[in-house]
């Protein structure tokens, strides 16, 4: 959520900049200045109101200064009526605001996108590829079919091998975080809507969440959704908590399995594991001073380069341009790694600075020991990484010509002694 302050305070700055990723006919910032206008002018009759209860609190109660207080007693409960009306409406409408581009964020969408890095070569090897869908069938690595009987289009089934290869890579990256100072989270794969809330998710994407129904056991009467990210949870950890600023930054991973409701697999341009309704991944997660925030963005993108490095596959670090990032992120760039058979990157990492965004919408502090007031933390979020498309990554760029798949050398002390995979 963005400052209130900030939007009247340098009006036309924030405007230039939430065009970078808004069409102008729905940005609406008159409105939300009203409303906001609003809320003050209701704040001081109430607060006059309040004084003129209190001056007449010290005298002796004539028959006209109980009529009068009744009367103060009405108008005060419809101030307060009306403050609670213009306060959800402020709050909805600065929810459904996007976050500010960082200064160095190209505006529009995917044609703006801007490759800042590249590791090693494109694979070019001298014998017929074959497709990671295939190859993964030919090898008894996937079960396509079953996965879809079980759950429908967009899942699949782990199977021998190709599962140890799967819990390989997490406990690859696992190991990585831990060595660089992460703290180790397994949280709950369900959220409440104040949780979606804080992390960006409602209320604009609720319907690309999977929602649990309501029931008599949910004493609070919310649904749960299915977490999309790990980020989501870890984001909320410390929501409507006053952080120690000695203790900053704060470093965390965590595993989730992910949900989310994309097309599956099958669709144009996709195939196999690279998109589908649900896939494992580990997420990086920072809590920071503001100062500290951009540093921490560089740490976190340097960490997915090395994880993928690590694995020795070809990959490319891209800068998103304003529309193609998560609305609530003010940067983000994505780590793609190559996929022969598909001729195209596909995404393994996203990582990104929210700033204050989240950190406003979970009421997430810390005593600043400079100025003494509680102030804004930034958090960051950076995927550690997600396996559904490193997979089909290692099966082709690894693969040899009798169909074989040579493991990464990184990958092989979590293999049980399989350094290659054979039909």
């Amino acid at each position: 959520m963005l400052d209130i302050k900030l939007i009247k305070d340098k009006r036309g700055e924030v405007e230039r900049a939430l065009l970078k990723r808004m069409a102008r006919n729905a940005l609406n910032l008159d409105g939300i200045i009203k409303l906001d206008d609003t809320r003050r002018d209701i704040i001081i009759k109430l607060e006059a109101l309040k004084a003129e209860r209190n001056k007449n609190s010290k005298v002796k109660p004539t028959q006209e200064i109980i009529e009068q207080m009744k009367k103060v007693g009405e108008e005060t409960r419809e101030l307060e009526i009306n403050l609670k009306k213009t306060e959800d409406q402020l709050k909805e409408q600065l929810s459904e605001l996007p976050n500010i581009p960082a200064d160095d964020v190209l505006p529009g969408g995917k044609e703006n996108n801007k490759v800042i890095k590249t590791f090693g070569q494109k694979p070019k090897p001298d014998f017929k590829l074959i497709d990671h869908v295939n190859l993964a069938t030919k090898l008894d690595l996937i079960d396509y079919e079953r996965g879809v009987k079980i759950a429908g289009s967009g899942f699949w089934c782990y199977r021998g091998n190709g599962a140890l290869l799967e819990w390989a890579l997490l406990n690859y990256f696992k190991d990585f975080h831990i060595a660089n100072g992460y703290t180790f989270i397994l949280p709950p794969f369900l959220l409440n809507e104040d949780s979606a809330y804080a992390s960006g998710h409602l209320p604009k994407f609720r319907d690309d969440l999977f929602w649990t129904s309501r029931s008599s056991e949910n004493k609070q009467g919310d649904s749960l959704c299915l977490n999309a990210t790990s980020e989501m949870m870890i984001n909320n950890l410390h929501r409507g908590e006053v952080l120690d600023e000695s203790k900053l930054p704060l470093k965390y991973f965590a595993y989730s399995p992910c949900f989310r409701k994309e097309p599956g697999g099958y669709g144009a341009g996709e195939k196999g594991t690279t998109r589908g309704h649900q896939f494992n991944k580990i997420e990086m997660f920072q809590f920071t001073r503001p100062e500290d925030s951009w540093n921490g963005f560089e740490e976190l993108v340097r960490n997915a380069e090395k994880l993928v490095e690590g694995l020795g596959l070809h990959y490319q670090t891209v800068q998103l341009a304003a529309q193609d990032a998560s609305a609530s992120m003010s940067k983000t760039c994505d780590i793609e790694v190559w996929i022969p058979s598909m001729d195209t990157y596909k995404e393994v990492s996203s990582a990104s600075n929210a700033v204050d965004y989240q950190a406003r919408r979970a009421d997430i502090r810390y005593k600043n020991s400079k100025t003494g007031k509680n102030e804004f933390v930034h958090t960051l979020n950076a995927s550690g990484l997600a396996t559904s498309r490193l997979l089909p990554a290692i099966l082709e760029q690894f693969q040899q010509e009798d169909g074989s798949v040579k493991i990464p050398e990184a990958l092989h002390r979590y293999m049980n002694g399989i350094e290659e995979i054979k039909r």
